[in-house]
């Protein structure tokens, strides 16, 4: 009774609603008439999707890291002079007797158009085998017409006092420093860099170079086509130019280490030209008992050094120099300025002195004893005098 019962109960009405849109549906055409595609944002695959939005755009390549094997073009730099790892402590009128490693260029291989000779890389003939490689004439007068276009119409006195001003340590605290190895072939960048935010840029020179800062300013200038517009002792303010463009900055290919110098005739020789052994031996002996004339402070300004050895040689013969706490190669290099620029002849480098001897003739330069330690370049009359010597 109980099963008879409930065959003859009717089934649930939602059952059979779903059986009927079951089979309808499927073959109606009210699915075909309001069916839709889903958006890009509501598919189900997300690799399509990302395809389809990033189809305009630069797909970016992924990283490789760098290698030996690729192929690097070299830099084209059209800077007119050689360059050199220290302008201002080599010449290029000195020659070298030899190198102590290989020609190596410094730059990187094969990242500059130019050959690297071991002291330089010149700017003319890439193929040179010189070591000293010869700087041509011609690009003397490039460096001048160069300059002369990027500086333009002279400055005023008062935009001079309006830059120096700006340029004072109680208002900017930019500057570059420039040390032991004086004005070099990266520091060139660095002064661009700076010019990029101000007309003028403060520069404050110490140790070695600032024996010769003669020498510094007139390096400064000539390889940057700037314009020193103040000195007061060894600081400096270079002027960048009326029609200096910083979109238009001079090309220049950075050193990636320091090149070793190379070897250069002895400075002391066995003995002192017009002298005996005996003598030679008996002068030194008499120097090194010589009262001190100064003691140099390391990382110093020597600027005043020059005439110092000037006014001692007009009572004495025998000048010493103190310099305890150097490097052999900074008061070498201290010893060697002297010897051109006061003249004189070295006696001796031992037990960290500099014994320096006037000569047998010594007569006292006529252009004086005294050296500006402050320049203003105030007058523009004075800096074209200045450029024409």
């Amino acid at each position: 009774m109980t099963l008879t019962s409930l065959s003859r109960q009717k089934p649930p009405s939602l059952f059979i609603t779903v059986r009927f849109l079951t089979r309808h549906l499927s073959t109606s055409k009210l699915r075909d008439h309001y069916s839709f595609q889903p958006p890009p944002s509501l598919s189900l695959d997300p690799q399509k999707s990302k395809s389809n939005s990033n189809s305009h755009k630069k797909q970016k390549p992924k990283y490789r890291p760098p290698s030996s094997l690729d192929q690097i073009k070299p830099i084209y730099s059209d800077l007119p002079f050689d360059f050199r790892f220290s302008y201002t402590e080599s010449s290029p009128t000195v020659r070298p007797i030899g190198l102590r490693e290989p020609k190596y260029s410094p730059f990187g291989p094969g990242r500059l158009d130019r050959e690297w000779t071991g002291v330089c890389a010149p700017a003319v003939d890439p193929k040179v085998k010189s070591l000293e490689g010869t700087e041509d004439p011609n690009l003397e007068a490039k460096r001048k017409l160069l300059r002369g276009r990027i500086q333009g119409a002279p400055l005023t006195e008062a935009e001079r006092k309006f830059l120096v001003e700006k340029c004072q340590r109680n208002r900017n605290k930019r500057q570059i420093n420039l040390g032991r190895d004086g004005l070099t072939h990266n520091m060139l960048n660095d002064i661009h860099n700076h010019w990029k935010f101000a007309e003028a840029v403060r520069i404050k020179c110490l140790g070695v170079p600032t024996v010769d800062m003669k020498n510094v300013c007139t390096q400064l200038e000539d390889k940057t086509f700037g314009k020193i517009i103040q000195r007061h002792g060894g600081t400096l303010i270079l002027y960048r130019g009326r029609n200096y463009n910083r979109k238009k900055r001079p090309v220049i290919p950075l050193m990636l280490w320091k090149p070793q110098e190379p070897v250069y005739p002895r400075l002391i020789k066995t003995t002192i030209d017009g002298l005996s052994i005996e003598e030679t031996k008996e002068m030194r002996k008499r120097g090194l008992a010589v009262p001190v004339l100064t003691k140099l402070a390391k990382n110093g300004y020597y600027g005043s050094l020059v005439p110092m050895v000037r006014d001692a040689f007009v009572v004495s013969e025998l000048v010493r120099i103190d310099c305890t706490g150097f490097e052999r190669s900074d008061y070498k290099k201290i010893g060697c300025k002297l010897r051109d620029l006061v003249p004189c002849i070295l006696v001796t480098f031992e037990k960290e002195q500099i014994v320096v001897w006037r000569g047998q003739d010594y007569k006292p330069p006529e252009d004086g004893h005294f050296f500006t330690d402050r320049e203003f370049f105030d007058d523009p009359g004075c800096d074209m005098e200045r450029s024409d010597e």
